[in-house]
């Protein structure tokens, strides 16, 4: 009895001894896997805290950076989220196009808030100074001192770049030029221009073009030419000439502005193209300090009106050459301007060469010349012959500021004394007063 009852013990020994290790060797690799489960969380919680630090400390103030500046390239993500961790990696992508989403809409609420703001402050600018130019017009028809005459054209200058810069901020925020003029010749189109800017002694025009620009696109490209024609004076040796030409097309006319300054390099050129183009809403935020905004505005009017604007460094005298395309459907016939009458060049062959009569100076109803920026007058009794004209290429010779006064104070007494006689009609009015400057 006794040995089967060792032989029992021994067998229960055995069993418990081999279930025994037989649990140990499943709580061995339990233990294995749940160390390596925790190693795999531990793992994933370092990824994802690395990724949150990351998101917040590069991730999206370059994301905010690159909504106001293109070139700033935005950082991925530190791991291979699509492989290691796809659905945190799509809960990322997720937060960084909410927050894209709405950085834009914010920017762009603070872009159209900045704008009409600027654009009623121009408005208001823009009004004072026209009234500012009816105020100096006024004294320029009741004052005939030379010295007086001399102050109130340099007041008049200043006024119509102080004009022209709120003209073109408001342009910028979305306003329209604000002015309509009747059609105009391509050489009073820059002559307009030209008295927009500081620099305008230095502006020489060649070649001018037998052909006008449309009321509609009158305002808009003598805005354009001066900013770009202000751009090159600005940006050239102040010794040096800005050569304006024309050149016909079979499907419009090129204006071409050459200056003698520093060239722009490819990223200049890339920038202007693009600000030139109008395709883009223009961030008034990125303009610079003082705001660059003669690129802007032109590129604004020209997607508006439909001409083209373009900027490369192909000037022959090492500077940036600007050129400003309008096309046919913006071109019409110069004003005033009439077919010869064949009958009458008949009857003037059998009686000789008849002097030419001036058709470009407007009149009034009376027959009297009305009074223009653009007119000359006529020289008064007792004054000298004008100097010969230049040779053909020649810039023209400047007057001084105070002989240009004492003209237009001997043009004012003349036209009083007008004013004061009686047209032979009776009925005629008076000298007009008329603002014809582009």
């Amino acid at each position: 009895m006794e040995p089967f009852l060792l032989a029992a013990a021994l067998v229960v020994v055995a069993g418990a001894g081999i279930a025994a290790a037989a649990l140990l060797a499943r709580q061995r690799r339990e233990t294995a896997d749940l160390r390596a489960q925790n190693a795999v969380l531990a793992r994933g919680l370092d990824l994802r805290e690395k990724e949150l630090r990351h998101l917040a400390d590069v991730r999206l103030p370059e994301l905010m950076e690159s909504l106001h500046n293109p070139g700033v390239r935005v950082t991925g993500p530190l791991h291979d989220l699509d492989r290691e961790a796809p659905a945190y990696g799509q809960a990322l992508r997720t937060v960084t196009e909410l927050f894209a989403g709405s950085a834009a809409r914010v920017r762009e609420r603070a872009d159209l808030s900045a704008k009409s703001t600027l654009r009623a402050m121009m408005r208001a600018v823009q009004s004072l100074a026209n009234e500012q130019q009816l105020a100096i017009s006024d004294m320029q028809e009741r004052h005939d001192d030379p010295d007086v005459l001399e102050g109130l054209l340099r007041v008049d200058h200043m006024n119509a770049q102080l004009g022209r810069r709120a003209q073109a901020t408001a342009v910028l925020c979305g306003s329209w030029p604000g002015q309509q003029r009747s059609a105009s010749s391509m050489s009073d189109v820059v002559r307009g221009a030209t008295s927009r800017i500081r620099d305008y002694l230095r502006v020489n025009i060649q070649g001018p073009v037998n052909t006008a620009v449309t009321s509609r696109a009158v305002e808009p490209i003598v805005l354009t030419l001066a900013e770009l024609l202000d751009n090159a004076a600005r940006h050239s040796r102040p010794d040096t000439t800005v050569e304006v030409n024309f050149q016909s097309t079979h499907n419009g006319v090129a204006i071409m502005i050459d200056d003698a300054g520093v060239a722009m390099d490819a990223e200049e050129l890339q920038r202007a193209a693009d600000l030139l183009s109008g395709d883009a809403s223009v961030d008034i935020h990125r303009l610079g300090d003082p705001p660059r905004v003669g690129f802007a505005v032109a590129g604004v009017l020209a997607a508006r009106y439909g001409f083209r604007v373009s900027v490369d460094t192909r000037s022959p005298y090492g500077g940036v050459r600007a050129v400003v395309f309008v096309p046919s459907a913006l071109l019409t016939d110069l004003p005033g301007e009439r077919a010869p009458d064949p009958a009458g060049q008949d009857a003037a062959a059998g009686s000789g060469p008849a002097p030419a009569a001036r058709t470009d100076v407007p009149a009034t109803p009376g027959g009297l010349p009305k009074r223009t920026r653009v007119a000359v007058a006529e020289r008064p009794a007792g004054e000298q012959e004008p100097p010969a004209a230049p040779e053909p290429g020649a810039p023209p010779p400047l007057r001084p500021a105070r002989e240009t006064a004492a003209g237009l104070g001997a043009w004012q007494r003349g036209t009083r004394s007008g004013r004061a006689s009686t047209p032979s009609d009776g009925g005629g009015p008076g000298i007009e007063s008329k603002d014809l400057r582009p």
